[in-house]
């Protein structure tokens, strides 16, 4: 077997979690799954990485050999991935507005991309405002208000409809559900939506078909969701937290305390996308914020390493590249 860098990956996050069983429910894997996987990287290397008993796993001087030079080098080549996409990026050579204003109504998506723009454009000014609506953003989009709009819908919604507004998306993830850590489901690979039948549910609101989503996502399983508190996600983590409700949430989530775990089969899905309007002064900008905005979702990913090691076994979620929803004629 070749050594690859999920490979790394998965040294690391034993090492970090102290045992195989916890590392493979932070990784959202079978537990069988990730002994089989360590042991073919332990073959690969030469010999044992970790000395096992009771008490969980410790590396032994040929773990922490690999264990060191695996956090030397993930850093290093995601810093390596990002120079080599900037010097191949054919946008580079687009002009570069003076200031953006930016939409969106992923926060957890805004930050990384602000972070992102900094590092790539130190000197454009960027404005941003937050709205849970997408439509209230593709209004502001057309209006002018706005260059740039970043929104999430349900997977089996379609985008705010404008002729002047081109969407692109830029991913498709699966709804996850959050757990407080105590929660009987926690240390599962992946929650089936029957076995949550007699929970109450959080979720933070949104425009769209999500809500009759899920309704008919628990209806095939058999039941109906017994209350569902559509709040802000601070309010959402409290609920989970306190242990009122369980909340669906993105993937990418990553809070102490709680666990965020796959729904079995991916029921729901949210899709990710940027538009903007085609006569707008930032349009020419486009491509280089639809690749920056990619870089802030993998960055997000990167963080949950229950996601990253799900989307290894479920392709076709995740990043995206399509040709773009553009406006009619």
């Amino acid at each position: 077997m070749e050594l690859e860098l999920r490979h790394l990956r998965v040294v690391c996050a034993i090492a970090d979690a102290g045992s195989v069983t916890k590392a493979a429910a932070e990784l959202g894997v079978a537990q069988p799954a990730l002994t089989a996987q360590l042991s073919r990287i332990e073959r690969a290397l030469g010999g044992p990485l970790f000395d096992r008993d009771h008490r969980g796993v410790r590396p032994t001087s040929l773990g922490e050999l690999v264990i060191a030079r695996a956090r030397m080098l993930l850093p290093a080549m995601t810093g390596l991935l990002d120079d080599a996409t900037r010097l191949a990026d054919p946008a580079r050579g687009a002009s570069i507005p003076d200031h953006l204003s930016i939409g969106s109504s992923s926060p957890a998506v805004l930050a990384p991309l602000i972070q992102r723009l900094e590092q790539r454009h130190p000197d454009l000014r960027v404005s941003t405002t937050a709205s849970w609506s997408a439509d209230e953003l593709a209004r502001a989009l057309a209006d002018g208000r706005l260059d740039y709009a970043v929104i999430g819908i349900c997977g089996g919604d379609t985008a705010p409809d404008d002729r002047a507004i081109t969407w692109r998306t830029f991913s498709v993830d699966p709804v996850f559900v959050m757990l407080p850590e105590d929660h009987g489901a926690a240390d599962a690979a992946e929650v089936p939506l029957g076995a949550l039948a007699g929970e109450a549910w959080a979720a933070t609101p949104g425009d769209g078909c999500f809500q009759e989503c899920f309704a008919a996502a628990c209806a095939r399983e058999g039941f109906a969701p017994r209350s569902l508190y559509v709040a802000d996600a601070a309010s959402c983590i409290e609920l989970v937290s306190s242990g009122t409700a369980v909340a669906l949430c993105q993937p990418t989530r990553v809070l102490p305390g709680l666990v965020t775990k796959p729904v079995a089969d991916a029921p729901l899905r949210w899709r990710h996308l940027v538009g903007w309007r085609t006569d707008s002064v930032g349009a020419d900008f486009a491509d280089e914020l639809l690749l920056t905005v990619r870089m802030a979702h993998n960055d997000l990913v990167s963080r949950s390493p229950v996601y990253a090691a799900w989307l290894e076994q479920n392709p076709g979620f995740g990043e995206q590249h399509d040709p773009g929803i553009t406006p009619a004629v």
